[in-house]
């Protein structure tokens, strides 16, 4: 019987070295070293070429913004950011360019998700915190662009429809009822009908010649509703009330029906920069749609329109503060100053507002004149090709008296609606503007600093 062999394993230490025969299948493994090199190399080389020629798959989601910002003469980033800023806002003066018959006297219910799902940590902290931020914004701002418009504010939460704040004109009012988080806690489902029914029966007794709106900002996937949610809807479309949602987890099918049916808007928030825009989208009063004409019984074709009927508006008072106190109709509370009813003489804390005794609309004399700007908008600058023109050009800004860059901008492209001069003419006056007058003066003024000369 011949003797077993034992098999076992050696320790071989980084230091040591093995030696190989070269005798050994040397021209077998010299051909093959060869041919994985140059194999290799193609490999490389043929990966390297469709790296350049085309990028990775997930890559074509993402714009490459970073590539289109360069620095200017001195080093500094500041110009092409604010050309990136400008050129997205320029986009939305150009859509609002024409006159469009809107209403300005507004009232508007802002409908917020407070269930569970509002504190997923999708969006950073949190949906919910980030929704109260962004409502405190969106309630300032919608109240700098109509200043004759009312908010109110209901929550979803519980599967119950519950009311935050009653409808009201001054912004501050408003804004302290949602200052509190803590009151706000989300728990439980959300209920979309309990909300939009309990919103549609606060603006019931609106006058028809105000607009009645429902913002609906919606995180949760499901809805607890008591009834017939598309009976609710019969009710909205009834009542002329435009309902708009913007959604923070996905599309649902109702929510899609509330905006279609009652000429909403609807949008999915892909990440806070756009959740933001969607609901600033909201701001301006949204434009009537017009109605076809109608044949009538002489073959005289009319237009089936609506007329624009005169409504009664009252400028109050104001009393100041050094005045005796008396009690108010809204609050029923001792103050000295307030507005005082040219009709019936009532005291009221704040306008716009209607007047509890008589019922007349009471308006000041800014407001009414800075709610205009919606039905005439000043018209978008036009921008400037180049420094080469047939007459010469100024060469400081017509608002804001600032020399404009001598050096032409790489980044800014005219079809984008920017300059690459930094340039923009009013279309009326034939002045020129920088790109931070042209936004302020759309976005702040409403009026040309050059045809107001």
């Amino acid at each position: 019987m011949p003797p077993r062999k034992e098999v076992g394993f050696m320790d071989v230490d980084s230091d040591s070295d093995i030696s190989i025969p070269d005798d050994i299948d040397a021209p077998r493994r010299n051909k093959g070293k060869g041919r994985a090199k140059a194999g290799d190399k193609r490999k490389i080389a043929s990966h390297k070429a469709k790296s350049n020629d085309q990028a990775y798959a997930w890559e074509a989601t993402y714009t490459r913004s970073w590539e289109a910002v360069q620095e200017d003469e001195a080093g500094s980033l500041q110009s092409s950011v604010q050309e990136l800023l400008a050129r997205g806002r320029r986009r939305r003066f150009l859509t609002l360019a024409a006159p469009i018959r809107r209403t300005i006297i507004r009232h508007l219910i802002l409908i917020l998700d407070l269930s569970a799902s509002m504190m997923d940590r999708d969006m950073r902290p949190t949906r919910f915190d980030l929704t109260l931020q962004y409502a405190r914004e969106f309630i300032a701002e919608w109240f700098d662009q109509n200043p004759l418009g009312q908010i109110g504010i209901v929550g979803m939460r519980a599967g119950l429809g519950e009311r935050i704040c009653e409808m009201s004109g001054n912004p501050q009012d408003v804004l302290k009822s949602i200052a509190d988080r803590h009151k706000l806690e989300p728990v439980g489902e959300p209920s979309l009908q309990n909300a939009v029914e309990m919103a549609r029966t606060t603006m019931s007794h609106l006058p028809t010649h105000s607009s009645r709106e429902m913002v609906i900002i919606f995180g949760s996937l499901t809805t607890c509703d008591p009834g017939n949610i598309h009976e609710t809807l019969d009710e909205c479309v009834k009542s002329k009330i435009r309902i708009s949602v913007v959604a923070l987890a996905a599309e649902m099918k109702i929510c899609r029906e509330l905006c279609d049916k009652t000429g909403g808007q609807f949008g999915v928030a892909m990440n806070e920069g756009h959740y933001k825009d969607l609901l600033f989208e909201l701001i301006p009063p949204p434009a009537q749609k017009a109605l076809a004409a109608v044949a009538g019984a002489t073959g005289a074709t009319t237009s089936a329109n609506p007329a624009a009927d005169l409504m009664m508006m009252g400028f109050p008072t104001r009393l100041p503060e050094s005045s005796q106190p008396t009690l108010c109709v809204c609050h029923s509370e001792l103050k000295s100053q307030g507005f005082l009813c040219p009709r019936c003489q009532a005291k009221v804390c704040d306008v716009p507002t209607d007047c509890d005794i008589c019922g007349l609309m009471i308006v000041s004399s800014p407001h009414l004149a800075r709610s205009y700007h919606h039905l005439f908008p000043v018209k978008p600058y036009d921008a400037v090709p180049d420094l080469i023109g047939p007459e010469p050009l100024s060469p400081t800004c017509q608002g804001c008296s600032k020399p404009f860059p001598t050096t032409v901008s790489q980044t800014a492209i005219v079809s984008d609606g920017m300059s690459p001069v930094g340039r923009y003419r009013c279309p009326e006056c034939q002045h020129t503007f920088c790109s931070e007058c042209d936004i302020f003066v759309h976005d702040v003024v409403h009026t040309c600093p050059g045809c107001a000369k």
